[in-house]
């Protein structure tokens, strides 16, 4: 299935588009879709007996999410912003079903069942939190006429924690503590792009520390998320229930060796032996069948995903572009520290997706519309430079 729209060799050929965002994105979905068909070809439990129909899920995955990422990047960056706070209601609104009609998957309410489509709107809700925190120090500071250059005030700080705190609310209550985890270094890392001062950010921190340790002494966390923090400290407490997981996962990496056992012939992933493995696992099967070689370019390419993001940021001509850059980078940058932590017993097992190579809809369209926005704040600060010579030059004529 095609995406509609520009196709991405246009994308990459339009002036301004960051080539090397585009291709590494382009790669890590390809090497993600070979990891997910092997991860699935051979359990017939989830596939019906069909081994390519996780491969050609995935396919139709990317091929929306692409669809998705051309409409953005090819969008004026004014309709961006006025956008913006409709993309945040919806996530609201989205949360708000899911807690009223979602259904239970793996102990958390995360997912709204449509027919035969799911939809986990709290993948959206990251991006939403991240323009809307832009948006609202965007519009104070230039209202200002700052331009960001004090930085955020305790003000700009206060409305972005409540544009950030009502979705979290909605998250924990379903409870999904991996999503949170990730939103709270997003919004961290949104915090300090926007220059706000340090006792903030260290108020903020010691403020989580001391939410966390409350939550636990209330017994306010579900058991299986304390058992999960339990094993991530010693496996061997559960070894058939809370630590199956890592044990299993550190089993697959360490098979790998150098070089793999190869693509499709890893003993661990063909026997099923890791669970979810497709979504929340899929690091094992690149340690496993593509060995420490193949997993390392797995890595770097998401390395080079951050690094274009980071320098988006500082490229950025306006203050809502560098700081939605920013954020969208400590999204990526902490997810793929969490879920490949998690694979290798470094971090407790949260259930979080690895973007672009974990199956699923939600997190791709959301990752790929991510995306879309860098390429479309890379665009714009491309031809801000050129607009912002021409008065000039109108004068000098007129001189």
């Amino acid at each position: 299935m095609a995406p509609t729209g520009p196709s991405s060799s246009t994308l990459v050929r339009l002036p301004g588009v960051d080539r090397l965002l585009v291709g590494a994105v382009v790669a890590l979905s390809v090497i993600g879709t070979l990891l997910v068909w092997s991860a699935t070809s051979t359990r017939d439990d989830l596939t019906g007996g069909d081994p390519r129909a996780f491969l050609q899920k995935q396919v139709v995955n990317i091929a929306i999410g692409l669809a998705l990422l051309a409409v953005v990047v090819v969008t004026d960056h004014r309709w961006v912003r006025i956008v913006a706070p409709l993309v945040y209601l919806a996530s609201i609104g989205g949360l708000v079903l899911v807690l009223t009609m979602g259904t239970v998957v793996n102990g958390s309410r995360s997912w709204l069942m449509l027919g035969s489509l799911s939809i986990q709107p709290s993948e959206f809700a990251k991006l939403a939190v991240v323009i809307g925190m832009a948006l609202v120090v965007a519009e104070r500071s230039e209202s200002r006429r700052l331009r960001g250059a004090r930085g955020a005030t305790g003000a700009d700080v206060a409305l972005m924690l409540l544009i950030a705190g009502v979705p979290a609310v909605l998250i924990l209550a379903q409870p999904d503590l991996g999503t949170m985890l990730v939103l709270t270094a997003t919004v961290m890392g949104v915090l300090a792009a926007t220059g706000a001062a340090r006792r903030w950010l260290v108020l903020l921190g010691l403020a989580g520390v001391t939410g966390a340790v409350a939550a636990v002494a209330a017994g306010l966390l579900e058991d299986y998320q304390v058992d999960r923090f339990l094993a991530f400290t010693d496996p061997t407490l559960d070894p058939r229930g809370a630590g199956y997981n890592v044990e299993q996962a550190r089993i697959a990496v360490g098979n790998g060796g150098l070089f793999g056992q190869g693509l499709f012939d890893g003993s661990q992933t063909r026997s099923g032996f890791v669970p979810e493995q497709h979504t929340d696992f899929v690091f094992t099967v690149a340690g496993e069948e593509l060995g420490l070689v193949g997993a390392s370019v797995l890595i770097a390419l998401l390395g080079v995903v951050l690094w274009r993001a980071l320098a988006i940021a500082v490229r950025a001509d306006d203050v809502f572009g560098r700081v939605a850059a920013a954020g969208i980078a400590c999204w990526f940058g902490f997810q793929a520290f969490q879920n490949i932590g998690m694979c290798l017993g470094i971090m407790p097992v949260t259930g979080v997706p690895l973007p672009f190579v974990s199956y699923g809809g939600s997190s791709m369209f959301a990752s790929m519309l991510a995306v879309g926005l860098l390429l479309n704040i890379s665009r714009r600060s491309a031809e801000a430079p050129s607009a912002r010579l021409q008065p000039s030059r109108r004068v000098l004529v007129r001189a």
